[in-house]
């Protein structure tokens, strides 16, 4: 079976990956409702339910959160909106009359 367009691909992986530094530790990203970092522990192939290769990225066993994921990835990912510095109207003073 082919993989579906939304499908990310070994070979689109190995792609992204092969311009970046090998000792660059992983994280992975979940929960757009309350981003947060993991740690890979191990990449395994199995078949999934319909009998088809699947590649599985494993988080570590102890599921350690790994801190808030970045706002700029969280962003980049669209699970949180731009932050726009407050736009408030300049204060004037005005003198009062006693």
């Amino acid at each position: 079976m082919p993989a579906s367009e939304s499908d990310m691909t070994v070979r689109h992986l190995i792609s992204r990956l092969a311009v970046l530094d090998p000792d660059t530790p992983v994280r992975l990203a979940i929960n757009p409702h309350f981003p947060m970092a993991h740690r890979l522990a191990d990449v395994l192939v199995a078949t999934d339910l319909d009998g088809q290769p699947m590649v599985y990225l494993a988080e570590d066993s102890e599921a350690v959160q790994y801190g808030y994921l970045p706002r700029s990835v969280a962003e980049a990912l669209a699970w949180m909106p731009p932050v726009d510095p407050p736009k408030s109207p300049r204060r004037r003073l005005r003198a009062v009359s006693p």
